[in-house]
Parts: C-alpha cells; structure tokens; sequence
C-alpha cells in the first residue's frame, strides 16, 4: 500500500497556496484538485436553481471553465465564497437567457453566511427584477454603488472601499443599509404590480 502526502496543508492556507500556484503556473490539476472539494456544493446550488440533474451536472462543469479563465484575472482571498458567487451568479445568468425563466425576483429574506452577504433569488414572481431596477434607482448615491459593486459586479468589501474611497465600515453599512432599503421599496411594490 503507497500513501501519497498532499503537498498542500488543508484547510484554507492550503486553498490559498493552491491558488497561489493555480495562478502562477496555469496548472489544471492544481485548480482541479481544489474545485473537486467543492463539486457537490456546487452542484447543489445549481440543482437548488435548476431543479433538473442533468442541467445542473453540465453547470457544475461550465462552472469549473468558468475558473479555469477567472482565477487567472481576479484576486481571490476566500476561494468558497467567491465560488459561492461565482455559480450562483451562473445559474441567474442562465435562467435569465433561458426564455421560459425571464425574470427573477427577491425572495423575502437576505442569507447571511459567513464573512459573505448576498441576496437570496429565486425565479417566483414576474416582474420583480425591473421593481428591484426600480428600487436600486431610488437608493442614496453611497449605498446604490455599494451594493452594485458588491453584489453584481462581485467585488469584495476591500475593493468596494477601494474603487469609491469609502471608509470599509461605511461600505458595510451602505450595503446592508441598502439591502434594508431595497427590500422595503421592493415590498412596497409588489402591492402595486
């Protein structure tokens, strides 16, 4: 019997030393091997979306191309998350080409996990994406830019700051104040449509 030693320690120094190489060398084993960890989460994910096997066994490897090129352009400091993100933002991306699933809305809560805070979509009510368009119009300046860098051009807290010059404290606060905002304005006018 051969045992063969991970060269890479577990948890998330390992992830970061995995990716640290990823991106130095290119190498698809390396990127493979650390994606593999989290295949099953992301397939759940797509299956909570997709509610078909088959689609969301071809997402999870869409996915994986997906890492293959971003991995190599963008920092990553908590690889889970910013995984989370990525398949999470797939899967509404291809709900909203598909034609029968056009729209998407907000469900009523807000998931909060971990470091991470994201909205919580589901495709149940027609018309909800243009009501939050709507709303995102009505916010302040600070938290409509904050929530549009975080949420739907995935950055980070450090790079929000970063690009706007706001304080990382303000940051937080404009998104979840923001958050708070859009789904009051949201609820608002789902009485009306």
């Amino acid at each position: 019997m051969k045992f063969v030693k991970n060269k890479y320690p577990r948890g998330e120094a390992g992830e970061a030393q995995m990716l640290a190489e990823y991106q130095r060398t290119g190498d698809l084993e390396i990127l493979g091997e650390l994606y593999q960890n989290y295949m099953a989460l992301v397939y759940g994910l797509c299956l909570r979306y997709f509610k078909d096997e088959d689609q969301s066994k071809d997402a999870v490897m869409q996915i994986f191309e997906e890492l293959v090129e971003k991995l190599r352009k963008y920092e990553v400091t908590n690889f889970k998350s910013w995984l989370y993100t990525l398949a999470r933002n797939y899967c509404l991306m291809v709900l909203r080409s598909n034609s029968k699933h056009t729209f998407i809305s907000v469900e009523d809560g807000i998931v909060e996990k971990a470091e991470i805070v994201h909205l919580n979509i589901d495709d149940s009510k027609e018309g909800a994406l243009n009501s939050m368009e709507r709303c995102m119009e009505k916010l302040p300046e600070e938290q409509r830019l904050s929530i549009d860098l975080f949420y739907l051009q995935e950055k980070c807290y450090k790079e929000v700051s970063d690009i706007t010059g706001f304080d990382m404290n303000k940051v937080k606060s404009y998104i979840q104040n923001g958050k708070r905002n859009l789904k009051i304005c949201m609820e608002k006018n789902s009485g009306n449509e």
